[in-house]
């Protein structure tokens, strides 16, 4: 499952609502990317959102 290492984004559940007002589930999925980045000094692939990205929480390697 998806789910950000830095922030714990992760999937959400709700409901699907149609315009004759039926209910169906559905999920909402983080925008998640493997990413090579620094951690504790260490070069390491961590799955990071999007929104982690932009922000600067995480350093990228190079």
């Amino acid at each position: 499952m998806a789910k950000c290492e830095i922030c714990g984004k992760s999937v959400t559940f709700g409901l699907k609502v149609s315009h004759s007002n039926r209910k169906t589930n559905r999920t909402w999925k983080p925008n998640v990317r493997k990413v090579k980045a620094v951690m504790n000094g260490k070069t390491a692939r961590v799955y990071v959102c999007s929104h982690c990205l932009r922000s600067g929480k995480v350093q990228r390697a190079v």
